[in-house]
């Protein structure tokens, strides 16, 4: 018996919601998954190079962890994988990998977790569930991880009239390094800029509003550092046009997240121009928000 798990692609912070706001993408990592005498892994897609094919796979690591988390005995698979979402973009390639990686595991020690206890698990393997929470739920996600430790999680769907699209650049920027440029505290006055405008951003998306989305966008607490690591954003933040509802970075960068009306599907060619303009191609990707989440079917 074999199963195929499909997990979207996702983007995380938008904004002023780092760390607790995410969305998921129409852009999927597939896993074909079935019991083995001997792990093997095959890895075909996009950045297929940039996958470990053996032990170090991060799919298979965490698979491991679940089961050492639940005191299961994980056989061995063979695991076949089919990505689409590019590596080092800010497209939750990681959070992708994790989140397979948890679901396999409960498939094979037969766990019946419900979806909620699901990402739970995720959130607590990968430290914080604004990713993994997209990957879950789908479509765009609240999350927080309380006190206690567990997870919770509100999920409201794209308003009609609002269009996304993701602008990749030709180049790759490590979490780890826009992680490091961050400061380690932020004073009173833009904790609380950041606070009103993640409750803006939230109410906007929740009732279609779009009079006050650009400012809903605004943030101070991890875009303004991130932006010397990518040539042109600063000057994305500032660009005004006809039918633009705002921009964010993806995740850690460099993609950018571009918010549009419906109809005005030039907008993002605007952000490969500046791009262009600081010697980086860009591509754009239109791709509907995904509402589902993960997720899993039996092959025959």
């Amino acid at each position: 018996m074999s199963w195929r798990v499909r997990v979207p692609a996702s983007s995380a912070n938008l904004g002023p919601g780092f760390d607790a706001i995410g969305l998921a993408l129409d852009l999927h990592l597939t896993c074909s998954f079935r019991r083995a005498e001997r792990l093997c892994i095959a890895v075909r897609g996009v950045d297929a190079w940039g996958i470990p094919n053996d032990e170090s796979n991060l799919i298979w690591r965490t698979a491991l962890t679940v089961a050492a988390d639940v005191g299961g005995k994980l056989p061995p698979i063979c695991l076949d994988i089919d990505n689409a979402i590019p590596l080092g973009k800010g497209l939750g390639s990681s959070a992708a990998a994790l989140t397979a990686g948890v679901v396999i595991a409960h498939q094979l020690l037969d766990l019946n977790w419900p979806r909620l206890k699901i990402l739970d698990e995720a959130a607590k393997i990968e430290g914080h569930p604004d990713n993994v929470a997209a990957c879950v739920l789908g479509s765009i996600v609240a999350s927080t991880i309380d006190s206690r430790g567990f997870t919770h999680a509100v999920r409201v769907e794209l308003p009609a009239s609002y269009e996304v699209a993701v602008v990749v650049p030709d180049f790759a920027l490590p979490t780890a390094e826009a992680r490091s440029v961050l400061p380690d505290v932020y004073s009173r006055e833009d904790v609380v800029f950041n606070v009103q405008r993640s409750a803006l951003l939230m109410a906007a998306l929740c009732t279609g509003s779009t009079d006050s989305f650009s400012a809903a966008l605004e943030d101070r607490i991890h875009q303004p550092y991130r932006a010397k690591l990518i040539p042109g954003f600063s000057e994305m933040l500032q660009l005004k046009a006809p039918g633009l509802l705002g921009c964010a970075l993806s995740g850690a960068g460099p993609s950018v997240l571009v918010f549009f009306e419906r109809g005005k599907e030039h907008i993002p060619t605007l952000f490969e121009d500046i791009f262009r303009k600081h010697g980086k191609e860009a591509r754009t990707c239109f791709t509907d928000i995904q509402r589902e989440g993960f997720t899993i079917e039996e092959l025959r």
